[in-house]
């Protein structure tokens, strides 16, 4: 018999967040979402518990994880904001911790580079060039592996996403553990294979890129 866990939401109004609520509920999963503007969501359930505040306030992710066996996290930025993925993700893990919470789910981009890796020429010069154009968010990025990595105590899984578009589910996902297996992903087919992979030990201290 499937297990009723409830999931802990970050990022639920992004381009993906707002579909793992609605994909986790269909599985029969409870979700609490944390969000700063509850008038802002595009996606309405009754039942969806809403906790309303901040990504920065450590009571709020208290308050977001208390009773959670799974945490998912979707936060995203604008390009122009100070990155702040590497906090926010340690804040979380110390958070899980404390409330003896072992199963934890991000996402970051494809243009994470890690020891291991074996990107194509194509992917290497599409890494570098994030590099150059957006220097803090990549330092941010890589410290947040970084915490990740070490951490052995959380069964983490940080999924590598190519360029990310609205789209309906296909049901066909690439993965790969060394190399961007293609250019794009529908924002659907992420959020089915988040919801699946609560349950699945293949990827856990893992860094598996997916695309279409």
């Amino acid at each position: 018999m499937k297990k009723t866990y409830k999931i802990a939401v970050i990022g639920g109004t992004g381009k993906v967040g707002r579909y793992i609520a609605d994909t986790a509920l269909q599985k029969g999963y409870q979700v609490r979402m944390l969000v700063r503007n509850p008038e802002r969501l595009a996606y309405k359930n009754d039942r969806i518990e809403i906790v309303k505040g901040d990504i920065q306030d450590p009571e709020l992710i208290y308050k977001l994880l208390k009773d959670c066996q799974i945490v998912i996290n979707t936060f995203g930025q604008p390009v122009k904001e100070i990155p702040m993925y590497s906090e926010v993700t340690d804040n979380i893990l110390e958070i899980m911790k404390e409330l003896q919470i072992s199963r934890y789910i991000g996402v970051t981009g494809g243009s994470l580079t890690i020891n291991g890796d074996k990107k194509s020429v194509l992917n290497r010069a599409g890494a570098k060039m994030f590099e150059i154009f957006f220097p803090k968010m990549m330092k941010d990025k890589k410290k947040e592996w970084d915490i990740l990595f070490h951490n052995k105590l959380i069964e983490w899984t940080i999924i590598r996403l190519p360029f990310v578009v609205d789209g309906f589910r296909t049901g066909y996902v690439k993965e790969d553990l060394k190399n961007m297996p293609g250019t794009k992903i529908t924002n659907r087919d992420i959020a089915a294979f988040i919801i699946n992979e609560i349950e699945n030990q293949e990827y856990i201290h893992k860094a598996p890129f997916i695309a279409n």
